[in-house]
């Protein structure tokens, strides 16, 4: 059975920085390409960030690029998002994912392909 754990969330604020975690199990971590996802009170989930199967290549969506930096330890099966100057507008559940894309050809490739997902972990950053 598949599993993705997420952890690190938690209440900072703006200028801080926090670092997330998530775990799998159940998959081979380094067949599967891995994403950050989140989603605010109220709004649509959206993307945040992703990256490669031996993280050689990360996507970031524009509104958190040069603020938040995607990593992976595949002998540990753990995926990172080390998360720089917060800002309230980050504020959200954030969510791991992992995927296998056909051909990675970009950003979308990468984001698409998340097939299994975490049950998230909640940010909190206030002004």
């Amino acid at each position: 059975q598949v599993h993705l754990v997420e952890s690190g969330g938690g209440s900072v604020q703006a200028g801080g920085s926090l670092r997330l975690s998530c775990t799998l199990s159940g998959l081979t971590f380094d067949d599967y390409c891995m994403g950050w996802f989140r989603q605010a009170p109220g709004k649509e989930r959206e993307r945040v960030s992703c990256i490669s199967w031996r993280g050689s290549t990360t996507y970031y969506a524009d509104s958190v690029k040069g603020r938040f930096t995607i990593s992976r330890d595949n002998a540990k099966n753990t995926l990172y998002l080390q998360m720089n100057s917060l800002r309230p507008e980050d504020t959200a559940t954030y969510y791991c994912a992992a995927g296998r894309p056909a051909f990675l050809t970009g950003g979308d490739s990468c984001f698409t392909a998340m097939r299994y997902w975490g049950e998230g972990t909640l940010v909190t950053i206030s002004s």
